[in-house]
């Protein structure tokens, strides 16, 4: 199954990704969940899997902090709401980021940067979305829909390397039942991402990839992950999760649509050729 994330084309309307999507050659859809009612309404998402014949296969929980009639906020309730809609749908997975180790806030610094800085406050979070990981993922597989958890990316800030997750090292991460192995999460930290394969592979149940060039969310052939082995490993081992291509609108060259339709077809012929063929 190489299915392809909405998030690669977020930019564009849900039923235009589904739309492409088909056109590539993808054979199923992962979902980002987001403040747009598209991305949340069964009705609506059903409707789209039937005029495109392309099966919701997992979704991603929201990772944005505010979700209209998502009420009340917080990573938690978000999953449970996002696994209440897999069900719903039939999806298979639920991509689950790791629990915030910070509070952000944004911080305008007009002499640094034209930009604001994104700034992390080490407040004390609520531990109950790290105890429903620790304790809970094995519930919702018995109930159908299995939670696979994402090793996520480091960040800078002012020149400085920082980790803003709990759980986000190949020890803890790794121990969990079900994970979600992000390729270009992996390359910012600098790891061998063929060696964290054969550390995790027994739990590993879906994954995400790009590529990695000093950005994240490359297509497969622009960075210096080697994806391609990858894809082959995961072939010799009879992989049997999900495949997600998750890009960035970006080098997918969103601005022209037929340039997205090239860049998409042959992310999904690079998948096929090291994986299905």
């Amino acid at each position: 199954m190489i299915a392809l994330s909405t998030g690669s084309l977020y930019s564009y309307g849900l039923n235009r990704v589904f739309d492409l999507a088909a056109q590539a050659g993808f054979q199923g859809i992962e979902v980002l969940v987001d403040q747009r009612w598209d991305t949340r309404q069964a009705h609506y998402l059903k409707t789209l899997q039937e005029t495109y014949g392309l099966p919701i296969v997992s979704l991603h929980s929201p990772f944005v902090p505010g979700i209209q009639g998502w009420e009340p906020p917080g990573q938690l309730h978000h999953l449970q709401r996002t696994i209440a809609l897999a069900q719903e749908l039939g999806a298979r997975h639920v991509v689950a980021h790791l629990p915030f180790r910070f509070a952000d806030t944004w911080l305008n610094i007009p002499w640094l940067r034209e930009k604001p800085v994104l700034l992390p406050i080490p407040i004390p979070r609520d531990g109950s979305y790290r105890r429903f990981l620790l304790n809970g993922l094995e519930a919702c597989a018995a109930a159908g829909v299995t939670v696979v958890v994402e090793n996520l990316p480091c960040r800078k800030l002012l020149g400085f390397t920082y980790n803003g997750y709990q759980m986000n090292s190949l020890a803890e991460w790794g121990s969990l039942p079900h994970l979600n192995f992000d390729t270009t999460h992996l390359g910012t930290w600098g790891y061998d991402i063929l060696a964290v394969y054969e550390q995790v592979k027994a739990r590993v149940a879906h994954v995400h990839l790009s590529n990695f060039n000093g950005k994240e969310h490359r297509p497969p052939w622009d960075g210096h992950l080697p994806l391609d082995e990858l894809l082959r490993r995961l072939k010799r081992d009879a992989f049997a999760g999900i495949l997600c291509v998750e890009l960035d609108p970006a080098p997918l060259q969103a601005e022209d649509e037929e340039k997205v339709k090239a860049n998409l077809r042959r992310s999904y012929e690079f998948c096929r050729e090291h994986y299905q063929n």
